[in-house]
């Protein structure tokens, strides 16, 4: 997650601190990064990430028997059919929309989803591993939905910085990595709220989103910079089976219990 955070830094002349948000098949969290190993961590998933979602949803959905995402993952399949679809013919909750906090979940929303294929199975009497008429819209739907909590968690983030000084008033910056931040959709819906709230977007392009390998190298790059972590051969190493990143202060966030206003998301499904 740190070598997520920091990657952008390698295109972009940024300097600390940004609010970062991180979105992959295992992760999703929200951050203040204040140093090179300096995190303040605002929210993270509680359950499973929006990757892990949109690729389990695409799994129930069949999409790989679709001719034109056979070779696409779940999350690719999702985005290219979407385009096509109405994301209003299904309603999906957002989640957690009464938690004041920055913190995440998806389990509950994929399971709305399955809920809605076995309803439309049954109306079209097909069973599961049969593509459904209505695959575009159920696509265009999840899509949007996993979205729209992404970019309310986002947008509260950014509203507790602003209260408590955390970023700078100087062209604050969000930015956005993970191998979900490749999605163009989920891009466009938070640029309308980084453009709402006064801040600027940066988004490695598609290739740093998912390249693990570049990514970790530029990460120990800029600790061999600062002289952070960097350890001589003969020094012992400890291993962390699941390492924080930075200090945790979801709990403040939470307390905060700042409420959202209302933004208007207008968004043509084919960007």
């Amino acid at each position: 997650m740190e070598a997520h955070a920091l990657t952008v830094r390698m295109l972009h002349p940024l300097f600390f601190p940004f609010l970062v948000l991180l979105v992959s098949g295992g992760h999703s969290l929200l951050a203040v990064a204040q140093g090179v190993d300096d995190f303040l961590l605002l929210g993270h998933a509680l359950d499973e990430a929006p990757g892990d979602t949109l690729d389990k949803v695409a799994r129930r959905l069949s999409l790989s028997k679709h001719p034109q995402c056979c070779t696409l993952s779940g999350g690719q399949a999702i985005e290219l059919l979407a385009k096509d679809g109405d994301r209003k013919r299904f309603y999906f909750t957002t989640p957690m929309g009464k938690t004041p906090d920055c913190c995440f979940s998806f389990a509950g929303l994929r399971n709305q989803i399955t809920m809605t294929i076995k309803k439309k199975e049954a109306e079209e009497g097909v069973g599961e591993g049969t593509l459904l008429s209505c695959v575009n819209d159920l696509a265009a739907a999840a899509q949007h939905t996993v979205a729209s909590h992404l970019a309310e968690r986002t947008h509260r983030a950014i509203l507790f910085c602003k209260a408590n000084s955390l970023l700078p008033a100087d062209n604050p910056t969000l930015v956005v990595s993970g191998g979900v931040a490749s999605n163009r959709y989920i891009r466009k819906v938070l640029a309308i709220i980084t453009e709402w709230t006064g801040l600027s977007l940066l988004c490695p392009p598609g290739k740093l989103c998912t390249d693990n390998g570049v990514m970790v190298a530029w990460n120990g790059v800029e600790r061999l910079r600062e002289g952070r972590g960097i350890l001589l051969p003969n020094q012992d190493v400890r291993y962390e089976p699941k390492a924080p990143l930075g200090v945790d202060i979801s709990a403040e966030v939470r307390a905060a219990a700042i409420r959202l206003p209302r933004v208007r998301m207008k968004i043509q499904n084919n960007i």
